[in-house]
């Protein structure tokens, strides 16, 4: 089966993650389109890790850019581990609006990965439109071997207040 997949940070082409979109084991990935969320969110970066998180409050933050990818089950299921779907981001379906070749605007239903349960105080965060591990921002993800956990955001809020 084929799924569409709406990715927004470190999945995207470029940026460190991306082998796992590319790596044949893993099983089929293919660049569709590039795309923008239809709905605003908050798209930050936080944990010790400088992680992107899309958090799931809709009408908040911005419409957030990224790529659109077909993948089949087996990438699918390899995805939900990276992400530690669903105990960390939730996997949910989401309208993704991109630009046609002949540049009309066109709707894709695809699966995105949100932070659904998050401390109100992330909200507060610096919020992006677009991710790049090597913005402005001086934020580079830097690699947890899947290690990250919300208790390393609480985490990071409790060292972020005491500065």
């Amino acid at each position: 089966m084929v799924h569409k997949v709406f990715v927004y940070g470190t999945l995207k082409n470029n940026e460190p993650n991306h082998n796992w979109l590319t790596d044949p084991e893993n099983g089929v990935g293919c660049f569709i389109s590039e795309g923008t969320t239809k709905q605003k969110y908050p798209l930050i970066i936080a944990t010790k890790y400088n992680i992107p998180f899309l958090l799931f409050n809709p009408g908040q933050g911005h419409h957030v850019r990224g790529e659109i990818y077909e993948v089949d089950d087996k990438m699918l299921s390899k995805l939900d581990i990276l992400e530690d779907h669903p105990n960390f981001y939730v996997r949910e379906v989401d309208v993704i609006i991109t630009k046609n070749s002949d540049g009309q605007n066109g709707e894709e239903k695809c699966w995105v990965y949100f932070l659904k349960q998050f401390r109100p105080e992330l909200m507060k965060f610096e919020q992006f439109e677009n991710y790049s591990s090597a913005g402005s921002h001086g934020l580079t993800y830097m690699e947890s071997n899947n290690e990250s956990t919300l208790d390393d955001l609480d985490d990071f809020l409790e060292s972020s207040k005491e500065q």
